[in-house]
């Protein structure tokens, strides 16, 4: 069993139910609902072929939404496409207009407005290069530096500008009330320019009462800027390569990647890489092997998990995407835990008792050698902060919360089981190793940590630590006890 998380995007090649489920059995632990295509109508199929499925299998997955955001794109082209060409002059209308070769639309009126003189427009991840020239009030005249075919939807960047287009528009408030009802465990918030983008979307969950996570999603400059801010008001973040590598220098790309991951590590955050992880495997059977390496980097870096995107969603071998992302992870991981202390390990801060008793966890564990670490909870922050020290054992997490059962399936390393709390630390004991034994997880006189609350009254507290031998629940020995509320 592999630790590193993998998240796939549903979409027209893997949205039927033998495909889900052949992924579901061969390790996917998130399913990523795109809000850029498809309608919400094939998203609910979808969501509701995951749950079924899941239930059926008594498997933990979690369903992520990933909202739109400030994407800027290319309007409606008459025959759905047409040809720029080097040297030619290209007017973009604020009027939604039906496109030609001589002037296009696009679905963000301001883009006139907001555009200067001498300004790049990036089309279709940069494959073709438009600068502005002359600003008119309703039109922006640009000139083709780099021509190519463009279609419809199309995304354009605008690394020279200030976008002032808001963080949630009516498309994204409407895909959102839709996740909220339907009981998403995360939602994606794209473009994240500041931490206060973050902020509004957490106000609307609240208002809603919901508890859907947020993930970051970073890929524009001004993200880098503000990323500390950002990563403390998100509760995941995504590192999404391929606007990040329009958006800026693309040289920089690896070395943001690796400052990201590095921050969400000493803040305790899971962190996500994404786009273009096997990208020849949209058409290909078999990945590139510097695709390969780069997935071993970024596990290596401490990434929590990896997405698939067009692999899994328009790829002719989504199954197989999914296959080697394990069989990468299986390498990597064996590597890492082998050299472990040569390759170091970024502490996370221990400034309350919960995350001082979540660090002494992992030296006891690592110590005695014991088959796994169980952990009680209510919200999935012991869990989450355990999963950053990259333990050699798995962490079982139990909880009576459904959502929050789903929302640790994200998580490095983590089993997510349901079931209900115990009153008395025998009773616990007892249904733990019956939970344990029946999941083939440990075998009686296996030695485990536990880390519980040593008062059920208060939850949410993280206090206690117990060394136990499964099947001997009388013979449990605390080893650390206080109180103070988890981070």
């Amino acid at each position: 069993m592999i630790k590193t998380k993998l998240l796939v995007t549903v979409g027209p090649a893997c949205n039927d139910q033998a495909t889900l489920a052949a992924m579901i059995d061969a390790g996917v632990d998130v399913f990523r609902l795109n809000f850029s295509h498809g309608t919400l109508d094939s998203h609910q199929k979808a969501l509701k072929i995951i749950r079924r499925i899941a239930r059926d299998r008594g498997t933990v997955v979690a369903v992520m939404g990933d909202l739109c955001g400030p994407k800027i794109r290319i309007g409606k082209i008459a025959g759905g496409q047409c040809e720029l060409v080097a040297g030619q002059q290209v007017v973009f209308q604020r009027a939604d207009i039906l496109g030609s070769s001589e002037r296009l639309s696009s679905n963000y009126e301001s883009l006139v407005d907001d555009v200067k003189i001498g300004h790049r427009l990036l089309i279709d991840d940069g494959k073709v290069l438009l600068r502005a020239i002359e600003k008119r009030s309703d039109e922006l005249v640009c000139w083709c530096e780099i021509g190519g075919p463009v279609s419809d939807r199309k995304g354009i960047n605008l690394p020279d500008s200030s976008v002032s287009a808001p963080a949630l528009n009516p498309k994204d408030l409407a895909d959102l009330e839709w996740a909220i009802k339907n009981n998403l465990d995360y939602i994606a918030l794209s473009f994240v320019r500041r931490p206060e983008d973050i902020k509004e979307l957490r106000n609307i969950l609240e208002e809603h009462n919901s508890k859907i996570r947020i993930v970051a999603k970073i890929e524009k400059p001004e993200a880098i800027v503000r990323l500390e801010e950002i990563i403390s008001q998100s509760d995941v973040v995504l590192v999404a390569r391929g606007d990040l590598g329009v958006e800026m220098d693309v040289s920089r790309v690896p070395i943001v990647q690796k400052e990201i991951a590095l921050q969400c590590q000493r803040a305790g955050k899971p962190v996500i890489i994404a786009t273009q992880i096997l990208q020849s495997m949209v058409n290909s059977p078999v990945p590139t092997r510097a695709e390969v390496s780069d997935v071993a980097n970024a596990i290596l870096d401490r990434a929590d998990g990896i997405m698939l995107s067009a692999e899994t969603s328009i790829g002719k071998y989504p199954l197989e995407a999914v296959r080697v992302i394990n069989k990468i992870a299986m390498e990597t991981e064996t590597f890492g835990e082998r050299y472990s202390d040569e390759l170091g390990t970024d502490r996370i801060p221990r400034l309350r008792i919960a995350t001082a008793v979540v660090h002494g966890v992992s030296l006891v564990a690592g110590d005695l050698g014991v088959r796994l670490v169980a952990v009680w909870t209510d919200s999935g922050d012991p869990e989450r902060l355990l999963s950053k020290h990259r333990m050699e054992q798995p962490i079982v997490a139990l909880t009576a919360d459904e959502i929050v059962c789903r929302q640790m399936a994200l998580l490095y390393g983590v089993i997510p089981i349901r079931m209900e709390p115990a009153n008395e630390l025998n009773q616990m004991l007892g249904d733990l190793d019956k939970v344990l034994i029946d999941n083939q997880l440990a075998d009686v006189d296996d030695q485990i940590v536990l880390v519980a609350d040593s008062r059920p009254d208060l939850p949410g507290e993280t206090d206690a630590m117990f060394i136990h031998q499964v099947g001997s629940s009388k013979d449990a020995v605390r080893l650390a006890s206080d109180t103070d509320p988890a981070p």
